[in-house]
């Protein structure tokens, strides 16, 4: 359990002012369907975080636990430095879809591209790696994704004028390097 909730809260603490999160906006304000467009990203969120954590399980096991703990050590700080850097957003026009279907698929497509190497992504590969648990870390993780993403998804473009999106990324920074130190003082501890 412990590894679900942890991986829980960092993947949602990672996700935040991220382009995924600024896409499930972009989506809800355009369309205003927003359990359609929920919908297609759980799908996604879960077949993403699902590779990726079965990654993440798999290549723990290819080293041995002093080597791992200064890969994830290095990883950890190189997200934090990640987290610093600003995302841009190409605001095009899409056309508008009218049945939820499509708006589904949509939303499955665009989240699944956008997902792709992201921090959420390299979290819970981390995760997976630490705890050697696949299911707790993909379960926490799909739900630290859906956590983050469904206030977006709720709010629509109204969130956007509320979100300090800098001071999140700097949060979000804080947060992967005083993991990255957890790990390099305490260690890989089953």
């Amino acid at each position: 359990m412990e590894a679900f909730f942890n991986t829980a809260v960092i993947v949602a603490i990672g996700e935040m002012g991220d382009k995924t999160q600024v896409l499930a906006l972009l989506l809800a304000a355009r369309y205003r369907k927003p359990w359609a467009i929920a919908f297609g990203i759980l799908i996604a969120t879960v077949l993403s975080m699902s590779v990726t954590a079965w990654l993440g399980s798999f290549m723990s096991d290819l080293f041995p636990p002093h080597v791992l703990r200064w890969i994830l050590v290095a990883m950890f700080f190189a997200v934090a430095v990640w987290a610093l850097m600003p995302e841009h957003h190409n605001n095009d026009d899409q056309p508008v879809f009218k049945s939820s279907a499509s708006l589904v698929l949509t939303a499955f497509i665009t989240f699944l591209l956008a997902e792709m190497g992201d921090k959420s992504q390299a979290a819970t590969f981390l995760l997976a790696a630490r705890y050697h648990q696949f299911g707790w870390v993909m379960a926490g993780s799909s739900v630290g994704v859906m956590c983050s993403i469904a206030p977006a998804i709720l709010l629509g473009k109204t969130t956007a004028q509320w979100l300090p999106l800098k001071w999140v990324r700097v949060a979000a920074a804080c947060i992967f390097a005083l993991l990255g130190c957890w790990l390099l003082i305490f260690g890989l501890s089953e």
